[in-house]
């Protein structure tokens, strides 16, 4: 059998090692005489998979225990409606840094609830850049400001946190969790949709600072009330329990790696790799500024549709899978998760030259 290199944007590629563990682990786990999959969540087998998982993210993150871990579902987009619907509660309002399409929905989910404030925008560049942005500029009385950390779709990452003025910051950090060190203090909340950087999707990781759990507004479905899973342990209903269990070993692996400075390490030689490439290409270039490039989403053009359209073809017979931008840009977008090998982004650049060299 031959693995194809999966440059999908999500659901990704997982680490080898994982999947063959999780296929080796697949009929019975342990002794327990039983798949994962089919395992009771109020199991004391399935407890001791959650536990070591939860135990394991906050050692690789470095979670203070002032900050509670929740493993949920309904994906990244259903935090555009939770977030304000428990957070923006004493003032009504929140402030928003708006760097493509995911900043943009959790905004206008947001201004159903309450004040939602546009406070910049990298629209006007097709969201190529991260605005800059002062303490000046956000509402003191804001009760979060929002950002999306990586932008998956416009290759864009915060590489210089915001200065909020105190108030609480929430990111988005779907397409960029586990690839390098974060400071979790920095931030009110964090969350996480699973399915580019940690395990199959189903589960969405929730970091929240548990002084912000407990106010959530009275027209809050008993689902979309972060103090409902924390008060039961993310077990108040029946949780994505293998995602969990495949999130549990992607842990295992990087800390079998090495933790997340090795992952920094490995997942900026990959993007040199990619980026010097580019910037001395006569046929690709990149789209976003140099300062604002992101880790793990990397797209390109040629600026000619139909050649793009004839090098995803190609790419796709290479061997080399899910080159294609996204719908709403165009062009190309390699993303180069945590568990894509250095040998994927060398080999990508190897055909990207021989393409090159043939179509120009």
């Amino acid at each position: 059998m031959a693995r194809v290199y999966n440059f999908s944007a999500g659901p990704s590629m997982l680490a080898e090692d994982v999947l063959k563990t999780a296929a080796a682990e697949m009929l019975e786990y342990g002794e327990s005489g039983q798949s994962v999959m089919e395992m009771s969540h109020r199991s004391k087998e399935y407890q001791a998979i959650f536990d070591e998982t939860e135990a394991n993210l906050r050692e690789i993150m470095n979670i203070p225990d002032d900050y509670a871990v929740l493993f949920l579902q309904g994906g990244a987009s259903t935090q555009f409606a939770m977030a304000p619907m428990n957070l923006m509660t004493k003032n009504g309002k929140a402030d928003f840094i708006i760097t493509g399409q995911w900043a943009n929905k959790a905004f206008k989910e947001a201004a159903r609830y309450g004040n939602a404030r546009e406070v910049a925008s990298s629209k006007d560049k097709t969201f190529s850049y991260i605005p800059k942005t002062t303490a000046a500029d956000f509402d003191k009385d804001a009760d979060y400001v929002h950002i999306c950390m990586n932008n998956t779709i416009y290759g864009t990452k915060y590489n210089k946190l915001p200065d909020t003025n105190g108030v609480p910051l929430v990111a988005d950090i779907s397409s960029c969790i586990l690839s390098e060190p974060i400071d979790v203090t920095k931030f009110g909340m964090l969350y996480a949709g699973a399915q580019k950087n940690v395990a199959p999707a189903g589960v969405t990781i929730v970091i929240i600072r548990k002084d912000l759990i407990g106010n959530a507004m009275d027209i809050t479905p008993t689902m979309l009330n972060y103090a409902t899973h924390y008060e039961n342990g993310s077990m108040f209903n029946t949780p994505p329990c293998y995602s969990i269990y495949i999130a549990g070993l992607t842990l295992k692996w990087i800390k079998k790696m090495g933790g997340l400075e090795k992952m920094k390490e490995l997942n900026e030689k990959k993007a040199k790799i990619l980026y010097d490439f580019l910037d001395s290409s006569k046929l690709f270039k990149g789209t976003v500024v140099p300062e604002d490039r992101s880790l793990m989403n990397v797209p390109f053009v040629t600026g000619d549709e139909e050649l793009d359209a004839k090098f995803v073809s190609e790419s796709k017979k290479a061997g080399f899978l899910n080159l294609k931008g996204h719908r709403s840009v165009g062009g190309m977008r390699a993303s180069i998760y945590n568990a894509m090998p250095i040998e994927g982004v060398e080999k990508l650049v190897a055909f990207m030259k021989k393409f090159e060299e043939e179509n120009l």
